[in-house]
């Protein structure tokens, strides 16, 4: 297309609505973008309401042609991903741009300098701020339909960044898992509630009986800290800090319905691992794009009650307890919730390609690979 392109650093908070709803503009018609939560888009880059900052700088930038809106890209500095893993890296995040080497040059330009700027000697991406942020540009599945935690891009974006050279750093997959109908023919469900009797009897665990999310409450501390302990050797990963703890559990609690949240303690209460999933909210932040204000918070909760899909959010294990079948217990609490809900598939969410254990645990439902995401990297 050509034509004078124009970065302008994001510094106002019109210019940030701006950024922050440009994918809902671009990919309005496709049937496989979801939305993120709009307003959590908006508090990822405010400084006063992001604990990540605390450790990172960040910058957001849109790109123009004319008065139009053609693209956007973050920029995000994480000193402590850098002192934990020994590296200088800049990562990009929540990028979009229209079909035009142009554009994705001027953007990525952007960083890039602002990279050599800081001594920083390579950028990756798509990264958040932290771990529980998206990440990861779509490379495989753009027939999938997203989920809210996850970008959507076109398939486009790949050959923009092989051509400013990005490579591969490490890819994340999606499986989609079949749920059965729970009852003794269903050999899934029936594999799964054996190995889940044979380690509560051998652990002498036991699962939390929750029964409404005030229940679920008391334990949400110690799940963030096992996810810290349990996630640590993962790629990119760092600690989350107080604030930050604070942050996901008011995201993520309200759409906690016990039945999908499993919660395995020992005998004097410790969390020994804990999985979590909620009903697709996929449909409802379709057709409210992303803002829950006015009526859009209608549809999540009417969203939350009724679906045939599930979204699995987060499973932790203790690193002793991984591949000694406890991730078996979780399995079969949100599979048998499932079954009581009607729900029909669990989506896993990405997870790392390179991290077998918990690869192994879908085996068993002879699933194949429905979505791929990459995160790339090139040197400055």
């Amino acid at each position: 297309m050509g034509g004078n392109i124009t970065i302008k650093e994001v510094t106002t908070k019109s210019q940030l609505k701006i950024f922050v709803d440009l994918p809902n503009k671009m990919y309005r018609d496709d049937p496989n973008f979801v939305p993120a939560f709009f307003g959590d888009d908006m508090e990822d880059w405010d400084k006063t309401k992001n604990p990540a900052f605390e450790y990172c700088e960040a910058r957001a930038f849109l790109a123009y042609r004319g008065d139009e809106v053609v693209g956007r890209i973050g920029a995000i500095l994480s000193h402590a991903a850098n002192e934990k893993w020994g590296t200088k890296r800049m990562r990009f995040s929540q990028v979009d741009f229209i079909d035009d080497r142009d554009v994705s040059k001027a953007l990525f330009d952007t960083v890039e300098n602002w990279a050599r700027e800081k001594g920083m000697t390579e950028v990756q991406g798509p990264l958040g701020f932290c771990d529980l942020d998206r990440e990861g540009m779509l490379v495989e599945g753009f027939d999938k339909r997203s989920m809210f935690i996850t970008y959507y891009n076109y398939p486009y974006y790949i050959d923009h960044l092989t051509e400013l050279g990005y490579v591969k750093d490490t890819d994340w997959i999606e499986h989609t898992i079949p749920i059965g109908d729970g009852s003794e023919n269903d050999e899934n469900y029936q594999r799964l509630k054996r190995i889940s009797d044979v380690m509560l009897r051998r652990t002498g665990f036991h699962k939390v009986v929750t029964r409404k999310r005030s229940d679920i409450k008391p334990y949400v501390r110690q799940a963030f800290e096992l996810i810290n302990v349990a996630y640590a050797p993962l790629y990119g990963v760092v600690e989350l800090n107080e604030r930050q703890i604070e942050k996901y559990t008011n995201k993520f609690l309200p759409l906690v319905d016990p039945d999908f949240c499993c919660l395995i303690v020992d005998d004097n209460d410790k969390l020994m691992g804990f999985g979590v999933g909620a009903p697709s909210m996929a449909e409802a932040m379709k057709k409210c794009h992303g803002h829950l204000f006015p009526f859009g918070w209608m549809g999540v909760l009417r969203s939350l009650k009724k679906n045939d899909a599930l979204d699995l959010l987060l499973i932790a294990v203790r690193p002793e307890l991984q591949k000694t079948g406890v991730n078996g217990i979780i399995m079969e609490h949100l599979y048998s919730g499932c079954v009581k809900h009607g729900i029909d598939h669990a989506e896993t969410g990405p997870q790392l390609e390179l991290n077998t254990k918990v690869h192994s645990q879908w085996k068993m439902f002879n699933v194949d690979i429905q979505k791929r995401r990459r995160c790339f990297v090139k040197a400055l």
